[in-house]
């Protein structure tokens, strides 16, 4: 099995470090390629001045490292919510994203379909509708900067399974790929290899991370329901050449949690599965 690329996710450091600072915190690990959470106060575009933007860039060069993803994870915003003035504020966060990752060489941004939780959620059509619109004026936006949208399959939204990702970007545009979570297409018992096959070289991300199913995580590998063998072994089939973002979710802050073990044990199955090694 050829060697796969592998990258960090600064999740875990929303709340304990500024973007930067985890970027210098996952290097220590050894990481040299990046995916940067979207979120403030840790990363947070319209908030930066622009010697914060080049102190980024300049550790980045300086170090040989790459933001190989953004990733905007929707905890406040909502890309197809009800309220047109919602909607419109969360592409509005979008544009700035785009705008950071072109000015970064940043190859991408994830986008994320809304959450539903109601107990009465608006007609799966409005949603859709709602959503398909936005992501087009999105790409609309990206057009010219190198940075391609990536849509993301995640339990909690209206858009859950590999099928519906790949019939969604089928709606948008040519130029949209996908963001494979692993994890997530896991736990809503979708089978995975067929997951990747089913998208083959619509995947231009992935991540990954593990879960049980009575309480949906993103927890290091090996702690549950997650086969890292056979996900490599479908990634390497389809001929998959890019990143694979380790993608633990653990708040730094609480003492209970410790992400910076979770990353080297993750990525040591990782690279026991065909994976480069730390």
């Amino acid at each position: 099995m050829a060697s796969m690329k592998v990258a960090a996710t600064t999740f875990p450091y929303l709340y304990s470090h500024s973007g930067l600072d985890a970027l210098k915190h996952l290097h220590s690990l050894g990481y040299r390629c990046f995916e940067m959470m979207i979120f403030p106060p840790h990363c947070w575009p319209v908030e930066m001045t622009p010697g914060d933007r080049k102190a980024y860039r300049d550790w980045l060069d300086g170090e040989g490292g790459k933001i190989t993803s953004f990733c905007y994870p929707l905890l406040d915003n909502n890309p197809n919510g009800v309220d047109k003035l919602m909607r419109e504020y969360t592409l509005d966060r979008y544009r700035e994203a785009i705008d950071l990752a072109a000015e970064w060489s940043c190859p991408y941004v994830v986008a994320i379909p809304g959450p539903v939780n109601s107990l009465i959620n608006p007609p799966h059509q409005w949603m859709l509708d709602w959503f398909v619109e936005g992501m087009k004026k999105l790409v609309d936006h990206a057009k010219g900067t190198g940075v391609d949208l990536l849509l993301e399959n995640v339990p909690f939204t209206y858009l859950p399974t590999a099928q519906d990702m790949k019939d969604t970007a089928a709606l948008i545009d040519p130029s949209i790929g996908i963001n494979f979570d692993v994890c997530n297409s896991a736990f809503i018992k979708e089978d995975v290899p067929g997951a990747i096959h089913l998208l083959g070289d619509m995947i231009k991300n992935v991540h990954i991370s593990d879960s049980g199913y009575d309480e949906f995580k993103h927890e290091r590998l090996g702690s549950g329901i997650v086969d890292v063998q056979a996900t490599g072994k479908a990634l390497t089939e389809i001929g998959y050449d890019k990143l694979t973002v380790v993608e633990i979710i653990a708040d730094a802050l609480d003492p209970a949690n410790k992400p910076d073990e979770d990353f080297v044990a993750s990525h040591k199955l990782l690279a026991d599965a065909g994976w480069e090694k730390l």
